[in-house]
């Protein structure tokens, strides 16, 4: 059973009555375009969130502020304040995962919500499917209580303790440091899109006057030691523009 209610601040709330000992996460769904908005609260609410809707920048500031979300999922274009305007907002004081939603292809748009602080990135038109995905991988990693010691990478398998790789005829494979702590940033967050400006502050300690290729030249090098197909890669994909997501 579904069930909604209206608050002061502008902002709506939908959720489905949970069962008896069901745990619920609370997903901030800020988006200006009254008929997407909904559609996406029906199908987040049929699934057991509690949904919580902005229409506004500001409506979004303060629900993030007055009702602690678990996930936002935020519009870029907004009719008063920018989507870039709300990730400063809420990275002032919290880590709540964001993911963008926007049908800007600028790339410039993507890697500035990264580089402020959002976590995910999806462009217009997406599939449900595809977008309750990207949903579960930010928040597994964000629930996760403590890194993983030992990781698979197709068939080869990652000690990150040991810092051992082996392949599945139990030969060993070298990597560098530089490459260890590369492919140490990917397999922490499974199914995250990890920036660019990310890894090459991981690599270099910081990405400013650092050639991008730089980071091209290292992950070519992983791919070669650890993808079954490196010219195809599977675990290891490029995210034009933006960065890089680990695929178990």
């Amino acid at each position: 059973m579904l069930v909604g209610s209206g608050h002061r601040d502008g902002t709506s709330q939908y959720r489905r009555l949970p069962t008896e000992g069901e745990a619920v996460a609370r997903v901030l769904l800020v988006e200006d375009e009254r008929a997407l908005l909904r559609a996406l609260a029906m199908n987040f609410a049929a699934r057991g969130f509690e949904v919580i809707e902005a229409d506004t920048g500001s409506a979004a500031l303060a629900a993030a502020a007055g009702r602690e979300p678990d996930i936002i999922l935020l519009d870029l274009g907004l009719p008063d304040l920018g989507g870039l305007d709300v990730i400063r907002g809420v990275r002032a004081y919290s880590r709540t995962p964001i993911v963008v939603l926007s049908a800007r292809t600028d790339s410039s748009d993507k890697i500035t919500a990264l580089d402020l602080g959002a976590d995910d990135y999806v462009t217009k038109p997406f599939s449900i499917g595809e977008l309750l995905a990207r949903v579960r991988a930010v928040t597994r990693r964000v629930s996760r209580p403590e890194p993983v010691d030992v990781v698979r990478v197709g068939a080869v398998v990652l000690d990150l303790v040991r810092k051992t790789a082996t392949d599945p005829d139990g030969g060993g494979i070298h990597l560098t440091p530089t490459e260890w702590r590369l492919i140490e940033a990917l397999v922490q967050e499974p199914g995250r899109l990890v920036p660019g400006r990310e890894l090459l502050t991981r690599l270099r300690g910081s990405a400013d006057h650092v050639d991008r290729s730089y980071l091209r030249i290292y992950v070519a090098q992983l791919r070669r030691k650890l993808e079954p197909e490196p010219g195809r890669p599977r675990h290891i994909v490029t995210e034009p523009g933006m960065g890089y997501r680990f695929q178990p």
